[in-house]
């Protein structure tokens, strides 16, 4: 058996996945399997991944399964249903790890048994340069168990991402997996339900590289998403637990807060976030925070736009440099 099973969701990442599928190839652990699902994809992401595998000296650690287009958290887990690791991991195919990743997850498994994930420090890749993500824990602390949502909150960089975790089979079983009618945050869904009854172990090191610098097209983030794939419209199952725990109360508000501004500001979801913004308890919030939800509805939504402008141009001139 092996130590990791390794997940690759795959959909239309032809210019990228080699480079994913180099960075697993070249893990100093070599105890692991890696199971790529093409979740029905229309340009030639398959036949690169083919081409690329046949030329491998450990071929047999690699193998593809091909599916009609069912949504990543579908092909997510049925790699784990079609995995036979101890530990589940996962990698999109237009990210990259550093080659001790694997190792260095070992590491940490093996320094905190009692934990249900575990997951490290990454890089975000963006306009071409490289910087180490701004997660909530201090620079002294090396690793150990943190307390997710209060980690998450402080800075709203995201402590687990779905190229930087990992967890015991049986962990991931038992949370059924990846909710399969979320397009927009069903990873930090299966994050925050395992984080609420099991201890976290980080990493503070960067191992992985998150990759933005691809088209908006083909980007989760970046677009509005109906409320009922959205994440956020999703969590009344946490109503209790919200109410009585305090640390994931202030995550959630902070979480609605940030990410609800585009829908509120819409004039298709206003109802709707105007809505999923009466849960936030205002009081405990900066004004600064609720600045944009108290100004007139046409003020706030002019200055939202020529924040976007000013963001685009900016990023224009960066791609020019």
């Amino acid at each position: 058996m092996p130590r990791f099973s390794v997940i690759l969701p795959l959909y239309n990442k032809e210019p990228y996945v080699v480079r994913t599928l180099e960075s697993v190839s070249r893990q100093t652990f070599r105890g692991f399997e890696a199971i790529i699902i093409d979740d029905g994809s229309t340009d030639n992401s398959a036949e690169v991944v083919e081409q690329y595998l046949a030329g491998l000296p450990d071929r047999r650690q690699f193998r593809m399964v091909r599916q009609e287009d069912m949504g990543v958290s579908q092909a997510r887990n049925r790699g784990v249903e079609l995995s036979t690791g101890e530990y589940v991991t996962f990698l999109d195919c237009d990210d990259w790890w550093e080659p001790t990743f694997l190792e260095e997850m070992d590491g940490l498994i093996r320094r905190y048994p009692q934990a249900g994930i575990y997951g490290t420090g990454y890089y975000i890749v963006k306009h071409g340069q490289r910087r180490k993500a701004p997660i909530g824990v201090d620079d002294t602390f090396s690793d150990g168990i943190i307390d997710y949502c209060n980690v998450y909150a402080r800075t709203l960089c995201m402590p687990l991402t779905s190229d930087t975790v990992a967890m015991r089979r049986e962990v991931f079983e038992a949370s059924s997996g990846f909710r399969t009618g979320i397009t927009l945050g069903e990873d930090f869904d299966l994050w925050l339900r395992i984080a609420l009854s099991h201890p976290v172990a980080f990493l503070n090191k960067p191992l992985a590289n998150y990759f933005q610098d691809i088209p908006s097209s083909v980007r989760a983030i970046g677009r509005l998403h109906i409320p009922q794939e959205h994440m956020l419209w999703n969590l009344d199952y946490l109503a209790d637990e919200e109410r009585r725990n305090e640390s994931l109360k202030n995550l959630l508000d902070r979480l609605r807060i940030y990410n609800l501004l585009p829908y509120y500001l819409s004039h298709q979801y206003h109802g709707e976030a105007l809505d999923e913004l009466k849960k936030v308890d205002w009081q405990q919030q900066p004004s600064t925070v609720r600045r944009p939800y108290t100004m007139p509805l046409a003020m706030a939504r002019f200055q939202y736009r020529a924040k976007r402008i000013g963001a685009s141009v900016k990023k224009n001139l960066k791609r020019k440099k």
